[in-house]
């Protein structure tokens, strides 16, 4: 990600909302600035309002409030053809009667240039995606992953400061797909782009963005690095949303020096937490867990919670084991034993204790549609 300055970003979302019917709202109160060369990626999903601000942005849908503003300008009532963007959809939207070339033609005729500069660009488009000798077939004749390649050397050949990715790796197999995530990410660096990226996929975000935005119900519900926001979710929806996560209903009993809490589970054991969603003793809470984080059988005297657990399950997995364990009244308890050896020295029906640190636990709110 490039260096946080304070310079005008590329493009600022301010006060922005979005309703296609006058009642309800889409997007809600959008403030969000994008720097220039960032990958920030938009992720939620269905219906959360991701590319509907993808769409306004690229001109697409015009805000029903406030502005969009790209190097500084007002853009909300700019047509599409006109903002400079590059564009990259989930069905890539290649004209199939075209040859890979005149695809790629197709944008810099629009512009107005002339054919040698056309045929400079386009080789250097495709050379760009490693498909130097593809110009003269058709799309028909490509595979997914050829195809989705073309689509991004169209949307950059005309040199765009800025690309949109709509769901762009949504119709691969997982293996194509995570191939060309490294592949898209890669390009973004060698090129120093801006790319503003939707996806529904949490995976595909961590690994390919400077910074996520988490949708939900029109709104961001956190900005961070994906390291952040796996790491320190600031509420249940995105604790819930990103990553696997354990999740035990509680109330606040008590709150501690250092932003810690102690939390009385529904089964009456006690937890400590770090205190991020709560304010007030008696206050419900969702404690959030990640598996990879808890101890069985910890050898460590120093962790702060010690509970009795049960294992349901062990799951073998290459490199780790997925245990599901009862604990606390819950029987879907996850634990991610890392695979050091073929045998991991559990048994399912073995009784063991489990622990984890403070800090790794965090107190979060208690929202209606995650009880």
């Amino acid at each position: 990600m490039p260096a946080e300055s304070t310079a005008e970003p590329m493009v600022r979302f301010q006060n922005v909302q979005k309703s296609y019917d006058g009642v309800s709202v889409v997007v809600e109160s959008l403030n969000l600035d994008i720097a220039k060369g960032e990958f920030l990626t938009m992720l939620g999903p269905s219906g959360s309002g991701k590319t509907t601000t993808l769409m306004m942005l690229a001109g697409f849908e015009p805000p029903t409030q406030g502005e969009i503003y790209l190097h500084g300008k007002p853009i909300s009532r700019m047509p599409p053809h006109k903002r400079g963007i590059g564009m990259v959809f989930q069905n890539y939207a290649l004209f199939p009667h075209m040859t890979v070339a005149e695809n790629l033609a197709f944008p810099l005729k629009v512009r107005g240039l002339d054919k040698s500069e056309i045929k400079s660009k386009i080789e250097r488009a495709l050379d760009m995606v490693e498909l130097p000798t593809f110009g003269e077939r058709r799309p028909g004749q490509l595979s997914g992953g050829q195809q989705q390649r073309i689509a991004v050397a169209r949307a950059l050949v005309f040199e765009p400061d800025l690309v949109l990715m709509d769901e762009p790796l949504g119709a691969l197999d997982k293996q194509l797909r995570e191939q060309m995530q490294y592949e898209i990410k890669h390009l973004h660096d060698r090129l120093q782009i801006t790319v503003v990226y939707v996806t529904h996929d949490q995976s595909e975000a961590l690994t390919m963005s400077d910074r996520i935005a988490v949708f939900n119900n029109g709104r961001i519900q956190q900005l961070s690095r994906p390291d952040e926001l796996y790491e320190r979710p600031c509420n249940s929806f995105v604790a819930q949303f990103i990553g696997e996560n354990n999740r035990l209903k509680g109330t606040v009993e008590e709150l501690g020096k250092n932003n810690s809490c102690t939390v009385r589970l529904t089964s009456g054991d006690t937890v400590k937490a770090s205190a991020i969603g709560v304010s007030k003793k008696g206050e419900q809470t969702l404690l959030s867990l990640r598996p990879e984080r808890v101890e069985i059988n910890p050898s460590n005297g120093s962790l702060s919670n010690i509970l009795d657990g049960r294992i349901e399950e062990i799951i073998y997995l290459g490199d780790h084991m997925r245990t599901r364990l009862s604990v606390a009244g819950h029987s879907d308890f996850i634990v991610k034993v890392p695979n050091r050896q073929s045998d991991c020295g559990f048994r399912e029906g073995e009784k063991v204790k489990i622990g984890w640190t403070v800090e790794d636990c965090r107190a979060l709110d208690c929202t209606e549609s995650l009880q």
